[in-house]
């Protein structure tokens, strides 16, 4: 069946038309198209753009329902990540009048059942963790994704920043004949270096922007004033469906979401000294809308799909400014609008320009009378920086026109400016050093 000009087959048109797909979105149809060339595929997609689809309905699309063994395997970073994939890919199976076997494989499980289990029956897509997929392939022998057809690593960036690498290139050695799909948010040297390795001549797909969300980013001033008390006032004047409020520390999440929780507000936490089975019973409590805010450090910010997010709040800026979009990443997603609030101080101007550059656009308020009000008081980049100088103007000022005109006086005086204009160009290198 068609869908868009893509021939799908019958259950994966029902599953797209179940979860209210129109039309396929930028980076699934790119990805399609290649998949049609026989390409192998390295994309550079932020979160929210339905990279996910992207890789799922190829692999549906190509999967033997009747031949019990491994066809697809795919890598996420996280065990939440993976198990995200894990539903949106029972989802889709979901509609199949055929049974089709998926099996998530991450920590935090009984390996000698899993390893019992795989001595008998092959699934038909794997999905799991780097180190638990290496463990069952590599070490135990057990898991026989040699036989997959695609090899996906979704996340690769954050895969790496994990310290995955082994990992991944002991699992790319088994699946080097298989059509490989890396997806990464950036598109730094590292992950070309790994992808150069293992992708040839691949297709790539940079896709910057591909959905029609508004995302609006305000930037309030702290000016001074503790951050705890700029936040209680801003969250007196919105009222988010949910909302993630970031901090940079676990300490600080543990402080801010205990004065949040005794002024009444619904709070939940996530940091990284959590037990998968804590985050994983937070993600289900906001899912179940048993929070109105969560508190959380970046463990949140990268490729977690919490729906329903209005609101995110910088209590404080991301040390890296690559880390400010993925936050911002996690409202404004699949054609809903979000808004992105972050507190500064006066130090942050150059980081704060650094978005500028960007494409962040924003909105500047502050707090006046208990209400957030337009505020003009920080100066652009070009207002701060003192243009260059013009050594020639400066010294013109210095050799008057003559009160008689003589024959040449233009170029004499022309000559005395240029002498001028280079000492004062010298002496002005000589302050700077």
């Amino acid at each position: 069946m068609k869908f868009d000009e893509f021939e799908f087959k019958e259950y994966i048109v029902r599953a797209l038309q179940d979860l209210k797909f129109k039309e396929l979105m930028p980076v699934q149809k790119e990805v399609l198209q290649a998949i049609v060339q026989k390409k192998n595929i390295l994309a550079k997609s932020k979160t929210g753009s339905g990279k996910t689809h992207a890789f799922l309905l190829p692999v549906f699309n190509a999967l033997d329902e009747n031949l019990h063994k491994v066809q697809a395997t795919i890598i996420s970073p996280t065990k939440e990540l993976a198990m995200q994939t894990y539903k949106m890919a029972q989802h889709i199976a979901s509609f199949s009048d055929k049974r089709i076997d998926i099996k998530l494989f991450s920590g935090g499980t009984d390996r000698t059942k899993e390893i019992e289990k795989l001595k008998t029956t092959m699934p038909q897509i794997v999905i799991g963790t780097p180190g638990k997929i290496k463990d069952l392939a590599v070490q135990a022998n057990v898991l026989k994704i040699y036989t997959s057809n695609y090899f996906i690593v979704d996340e690769m960036d954050m895969a790496l920043d994990g310290g995955y690498e082994d990992e991944l290139d002991a699992i790319s050695q088994i699946l080097k004949d298989a059509k490989m799909m890396f997806f990464s948010a950036t598109m730094e040297e590292r992950i070309l270096q790994f992808a150069r390795k293992y992708l040839s001549n691949p297709l790539m797909i940079d896709i910057n922007n591909t959905n029609d969300t508004n995302i609006q980013h305000i930037w309030i001033p702290l000016k001074h004033k503790p951050r705890i008390d700029c936040l209680n006032q801003l969250l007196s004047t919105i009222q988010p469906y949910l909302a993630i409020v970031f901090a940079n520390k676990k300490e600080t999440v543990i402080e801010v979401s205990k004065s949040l929780s005794s002024q009444g507000y619904f709070v939940g936490i996530m940091h990284g000294d959590l037990t998968p089975r804590e985050r994983k019973r937070v993600l289900t409590d906001c899912k179940a809308l048993k929070y109105q805010y969560l508190v959380a450090t970046d463990l949140a910010a990268r490729g977690l799909d919490i729906e329903g997010v209005t609101h995110i709040i910088n209590y404080e800026l991301p040390y890296n400014y690559e880390f400010y979009l993925h936050r911002s990443g996690r409202t404004g997603r699949m054609h809903r609008d979000g808004i992105v609030y972050s507190f500064y101080e006066e130090v942050d101007d150059a980081y704060l320009d650094n978005l500028n550059s960007k494409h962040i656009v924003p909105s500047y308020f502050e707090f006046k009378s208990g209400e957030l009000v337009p505020y003009k008081g920080r100066a652009t980049r070009a207002q701060r920086i003192k243009p260059k100088t013009d050594f020639q103007k400066e010294a013109s000022k210095y050799v008057p026109k003559p009160k008689k005109v003589s024959p040449g006086y233009k170029k004499k005086r022309q000559a005395q400016i240029d002498e001028l204009a280079e000492r004062l160009k010298r002496n002005s290198k000589r302050k700077k050093r």
